[in-house]
């Protein structure tokens, strides 16, 4: 079988889930061989855009501009309860004083920036730049507010910030269902055989990350925008959940929610398929 190229993140849920996938500590037979790539997040969404990679992480949000070409694993999601993204500012602003404000998002066709829409209360300009250049954006003043995502969210306060909304808090009691961030696509074209081994591949890869966390260590360490180990640790147990290994049945429901709404910001409904057997 040919390589798959192989796009994600350089968080730390995503280098902890595929090391083992990456660095050949499974099985040959375990997964397609890959030729991985790592990039930010607004990079990785016009990369599914573009069909750049055979298999790409992306912001959920930004599934309906490749759905044609891309399908939903079950495996390898960032899904969870409390793991949303957090609208900060300098001051301690209501979300009322930001209604009209440019606010700085990480891409904008992030889940986060999607969320802050679905709100309803902030209609002022979006300011799109890369996920870790916001917090400094917030800190030195160049925007009144931002979306923080990532190790983001676990370390504004130490940037003398404050929390103005929760946006996963929010999605979760308008819409009842654990919040859906980003996701694993894989090219419809492979076939199911291949996305099949994939998504078990990925499974595998992660419960090898669980049962053997010093293998990835340094991998996920090398790449982490935020050294320190303690929110390296708290960003893998925040956004490497069960769902991870399986969405199932809650999982499913909640991503079908959140692609309801960002096929309605397009004037369209969800497509029957969009998420692998």
């Amino acid at each position: 079988m040919r390589t798959l190229s192989l796009a994600i993140s350089p968080c730390p849920n995503d280098t902890f889930i595929f090391d083992a996938l990456i660095h050949g500590r499974l099985n040959a037979d375990a997964c397609p061989p890959l030729s991985p790539e790592l990039h930010d997040v607004d990079r990785l969404n016009a990369m599914a855009r573009q069909g750049e990679a055979d298999v790409v992480k992306i912001s959920l949000a930004a599934y309906p501009d490749c759905a044609d070409e891309y399908v939903i694993l079950r495996a390898g999601a960032a899904l969870g309860h409390g793991v949303g993204p957090v609208l900060v500012s300098g001051g301690h602003a209501l979300p009322g004083e930001l209604s009209s404000a440019p606010i700085a998002v990480p891409g904008l066709m992030t889940t986060a920036n999607l969320l802050l829409t679905l709100t309803g209360l902030f209609l002022g300009p979006r300011l799109p730049m890369r996920y870790d250049l916001v917090l400094d954006a917030v800190a030195s003043n160049e925007v009144p507010a931002g979306v923080v995502i990532h190790e983001g969210r676990f370390t504004y306060a130490k940037r003398g910030l404050h929390k103005v909304m929760d946006l996963g808090a929010w999605w979760e009691q308008a819409f009842g269902v654990p919040l859906p961030l980003g996701v694993i696509v894989a090219k419809r074209s492979l076939g199911a055989e291949t996305i099949g081994r994939m998504q078990a591949g990925i499974r595998r890869s992660l419960e090898h990350a669980r049962a053997h966390p010093a293998d990835s260590a340094a991998f996920v360490a090398r790449h982490a925008q935020e050294l320190a180990p303690e929110v390296v640790a708290a960003h893998i147990e925040t956004f490497v959940t069960d769902y991870s290994l399986n969405l199932g049945e809650a999982g499913e429901r909640a991503v079908l929610a959140l692609l309801a709404e960002a096929f309605l910001q397009q004037g369209r409904e969800t497509p029957q398929g969009v998420i692998a057997p």
